[in-house]
């Protein structure tokens, strides 16, 4: 395992020494997902280097750094180091990837854990790294949430009622359809506000969407993305079947979606409750899910891991496409302990290794911090896990049987959960809570 989370130059000495028998994975962020995707690759032999910037207040002129994600300590990562955050500075970013390639003696395969290291990696283009993904314009118009709603239209695949809005439309990439009044008619209140990007905006308001209880709000809202130079859309606020959100959690090769390997998962319980992270995940059998998210895919010309989100609309009857993510996401695992190694069917894709799912099985996927406090401050919330479940998890038999997969917790890799009790109880988190 990475014995210590390196600064930049630190991370370049080390690597001058090691030797690397196949191309090693570039693992960003270095926190929960990230742990996902090197345990998935680890357990193919895939060395892993885990990069994520630096903790605050670092010093970056050490040779080791601060750094509070749970990936580094993990038996399933190699090295682990700090790098330029992209989003401060692109250029300083890839002048650190590949100055840590070069180091490494070979090239490497890039998996990018949230969206900004995705983008950021493609926008880059690092010299000698593999992207097992598409190309920044592909990703682009998947995460413009204006092109996906209008791919749906033109696909017949449901999605909620939206419209893009007159306000901000000089910095949109379609024809406005609605006024800020003709929006609130149409769709009455609480609304949601989002934002055909969201990277820019989370910078702006600190978070990927706003709903408005009234016409002042929305129009302070509009008016204050206007400002920023953003565009935003109106979108209705669905009446969600709580329990029954849906994913479509996939690797599609660059051969099309027709060769896709995928999974359906159902976000059973999430925490808080109606509007957190995922804490609780099952595999489900859901056909439509399966081919709305692949048509999507499909008509972007999209390739690599994705989940397309969907929720259950009561009103309507039907699950609605909220979102698509173009890279591993928390619950990674559920899909890999299933049967279908995403992120190891990727790197397959752009190397000369090799990978075949042997088949699908029923899963279920538990994040224990967040699980636990749910039982703990949710009187109106009851387990949902049995007593053998529990004796599984508590022995560690469930990495050996069962149906059951944990994220983090793994007793035969005790330290990344290690390291998540000993920062449960100091005033510093990391940045994301994913």
């Amino acid at each position: 395992m990475a014995d210590r989370f390196r600064s930049t130059e630190g991370l370049i000495d080390a690597l001058a020494t090691a030797e690397f028998d196949r191309p090693p994975a570039l693992v960003s962020n270095a926190h929960i997902t990230g742990l996902g995707v090197a345990r998935a690759l680890d357990a193919h032999d895939v060395p892993v280097i885990a990069l994520d910037r630096a903790g605050d207040g670092a010093d970056t002129e050490a040779e080791t750094v601060a750094h509070d994600g749970l990936a580094p300590p993990s038996g399933a990562v190699d090295y682990a180091g700090a790098v330029t955050y992209p989003l401060d500075d692109l250029d300083g970013f890839r002048e650190d990837v590949e100055a840590i390639v070069d180091a490494a003696g070979t090239e490497a395969v890039a998996f990018g854990c949230m969206d900004e290291w995705a983008l950021s990696y493609a926008e880059a283009d690092p010299d000698g790294v593999r992207l097992p993904f598409a190309g920044s314009e592909t990703l682009d118009d998947v995460l413009n949430k204006s092109e996906l709603y209008a791919t749906c239209e033109e696909l017949g695949v449901p999605y909620p009622e939206t419209y893009r809005l007159e306000a901000t439309a000089a910095s949109g990439t379609r024809e406005a359809d609605a006024t800020v009044d003709e929006a609130a008619a149409a769709l009455g209140f609480p609304l949601v506000v989002k934002p055909e990007l969201k990277r820019d905006f989370e910078e702006a308001f600190g978070t990927n969407v706003i709903e408005v209880a009234d016409r002042e709000e929305f129009a302070d809202v509009v008016a204050a993305a206007a400002d920023e130079g953003i565009a935003v859309m109106a979108q209705k606020r669905v009446d969600i079947a709580t329990g029954r959100d849906h994913s479509l959690a996939s690797y599609v090769p660059p051969s099309g979606s027709d060769d896709a390997l995928a999974v359906v998962g159902n976000a059973a319980v999430r925490y808080p409750r109606n509007f957190g992270t995922s804490c609780l995940v099952e595999t489900a059998d859901e056909p439509a899910i399966r081919e709305h998210a692949l048509a999507v895919l499909d008509d972007a010309g999209y390739h690599g891991i994705s989940e397309a989100e969907f929720v259950y609309d009561a009103d309507r009857e039907e699950f609605l496409l909220l979102d698509v993510n173009t890279r591993p996401w928390k619950w990674i695992g559920m899909p890999v302990a299933a049967g279908a190694n995403l992120p190891m069917a990727a790197y397959a894709a752009v190397t000369d290794a090799t990978y075949e799912s042997s088949g699908i099985e029923p899963m279920r996927w538990v994040y224990l911090r967040d699980y636990l406090s749910l039982l703990a401050g949710d009187d109106a919330f009851w387990d949902q896990l049995s007593a053998a479940d529990w004796r599984r998890l508590v022995s560690g038999a469930f990495e050996r049987e069962g149906d059951l997969t944990a994220g983090v917790y793994r007793p035969s890799d005790p330290d990344p959960a290690a390291k998540l009790l000993e920062t449960e109880f100091v005033d510093r988190e990391y940045y994301c809570s994913c």
